[in-house]
């Protein structure tokens, strides 16, 4: 059985991670090797993969932090939960829901759905 409030809480520590070097080790305990990541927007494999995602993400949004939206749910080795990203104290600017696969305690692959994004 999973703790699958564990494993959100992982991912989001990843991805506010700033610091190289923790976010690195951060991956490595959130994501399996051969993680895949797939939103409408953006792409990754593996920890190399990941780690330019969040990067990228915070060059595009300094200052921003992310955090979950309630508690995270699944079943089997599926994993889904809710996530929220803005400043600190102020409304989040963009939400959205992924859905994941589980691997031996870390995601196998995320699929991530935006429910909330800036208009252009």
């Amino acid at each position: 059985m999973h703790d699958f409030n564990a494993i959100a809480r992982a991912y989001i520590a990843a991805w506010n991670a700033t610091d190289v070097a923790s976010r690195a080790a951060l991956i490595e305990k959130a994501f399996t090797a051969n993680v895949s990541y797939r939103d409408p927007i953006m792409q990754g494999d593996g920890h190399a993969g990941i780690d330019a995602l969040i990067a990228g993400v915070q060059g595009q949004f300094p200052g921003f932090r992310f955090s979950l939206k309630g508690d995270a749910d699944g079943f089997a080795d599926t994993i889904r939960f809710s996530w929220a990203l803005g400043p600190e104290g102020v409304p989040s600017v963009i939400e959205g829901t992924d859905v994941c696969e589980i691997e031996n305690g870390r995601l196998k692959s995320v699929t991530g759905f935006l429910d909330k994004v800036p208009a252009r």
